[in-house]
């Protein structure tokens, strides 16, 4: 057998795998006895003992006390060892930028949320570089600590140049080359990911989403997108543009007056309450405005509200013929404040445009947090694996 072009010993090959075993069980399981593991991987108890005692050579994990309560002998417990790997996730947004640094089992040791310096790439990056130091400092960590580095953002990277493309909130990250300098952030591995996409894996692990295998995660806030969740896992697209909901064909005029932003997008984001708002007479600088109003019985602020529903209902109407999914979650700046205004207005006006019985609409339970929480689930699969590898090698 061959890896890498290295022959690799048979028997050597077979404890790395039983130690891979081993250890995505405890990742997956939390503190766990040898006959639990044991019957959860299906190797016998001996092998369980040697692939145990690899791993905490490797200090990959470690033995936290004991199981006690049950007839018969005190079960040792195991689990993963928190500092064998470390996960930054970044949220970037247009108004805010969230940070957090995790260990390997999840827990936050450090965040930081500043409102955005989001005018240009270059004072973006200088901000999340700062940051980033700053949650380094915190824990007490040199950036070669970070096992890897999860960026959510707007908008779709185009891997052949470095732009982020259809972000148009984010200006300037459009230029060929400009998403490659996140690597100046932390001198670590990174990946980038859609902010709506990891909102929806977010919402999956921690949210509304477990144990939904068919969702959509709606982001209504500054800009408008969507993550979908199918067969229990997250569906990108042939190009990653999957649920870029924003250019659906939803509003008034036609949809080409403004192209970078969408027609749906134009009409129902945080900008296109405000605009119907002062083009009806309100006189109100945010879309929370126009949304506090309407809960006090504003007139003005009922006709946007009512607008804003509509706009909604038939985006999901479309959703709902194609993607058929279980449970449609809203979240963002407008879904997430105004979601109480807008989840049972929005079924009871999507059950008359469909044929069959509409996707149950709820409010995201993780909120603004979502993204960030999706970025720490992909960053901990990943490291898992980026930590096993580095340290565990066939001999």
């Amino acid at each position: 057998m061959s890896i890498g072009g290295v022959t690799a010993n048979t028997t050597s090959l077979l404890r790395v795998m039983n130690e891979r075993a081993v250890f995505g069980e405890i990742f997956r399981m939390g503190r766990v006895s040898r006959p639990e593991l044991a019957q959860a991987t299906g190797l016998s108890k001996p092998t369980i003992s040697v692939a145990l005692a690899d791993l905490e050579r490797a200090k990959l994990v470690r033995a936290v006390g004991l199981r006690t309560g049950n007839a018969g002998r005190a079960a040792l417990l195991y689990e993963i060892r928190p500092q064998a790997g470390w996960v930054l996730a970044i949220d970037v947004g247009r108004n805010y930028v969230r940070l957090a640094l995790a260990d390997l089992i999840g827990d936050i040791v450090a965040r930081r949320d500043e409102p955005s310096r989001a005018e240009t790439p270059h004072a973006l990056l200088a901000q999340l570089t700062e940051i980033a130091a700053a949650l380094l400092a915190d824990a007490g960590l040199a950036a070669e600590d970070i096992t890897l580095s999860v960026f959510g953002t707007p908008g779709i990277h185009d891997k052949e140049t470095g732009a982020l493309l259809l972000a148009p909130n984010l200006p300037g990250w459009e230029l060929p080359g400009v998403v490659d300098r996140l690597a100046e952030v932390v001198a670590a591995p990174y990946v980038l990911e859609n902010d709506v996409d990891l909102a929806a894996v977010g919402e999956g692990a921690y949210g509304l989403g477990q144990g939904v295998s068919h969702f959509v995660f709606v982001s209504i806030g500054t800009g408008i997108g969507m993550g979908v969740v199918i067969d229990g896992k997250l569906y990108r697209g042939s190009r990653g543009a999957a649920g870029e909901i924003s250019y659906l064909p939803v509003g008034e005029g036609d949809p080409r007056v403004n192209p970078g932003r969408g027609m749906f997008e134009s009409v129902a984001s945080a900008d296109g309450v405000v605009a119907l708002a002062r083009r009806l007479g309100l006189d109100s600088a945010t879309a929370k405005d126009v949304f506090d109003a309407a809960r006090a019985g504003d007139p003005l602020a009922a006709r946007v509200l009512d607008a804003e529903i509509d706009h909604i209902a038939h985006a999901l109407a479309g959703v709902t013929a194609v993607l058929d999914p279980e449970l449609v979650v809203l979240g963002g700046g407008i879904g997430a404040q105004a979601g109480d205004l807008l989840a049972g207005r929005v079924a009871e006006r999507l059950e008359a445009l469909v044929a069959l019985r509409p996707p149950r609409i709820e409010v995201s339970s993780i909120g603004q947090d979502a993204v960030l929480l999706g970025a720490l689930a992909v960053g901990l699969a990943a490291a898992r694996d980026y930590v096993f590898e580095r340290t565990v090698t066939p001999g």
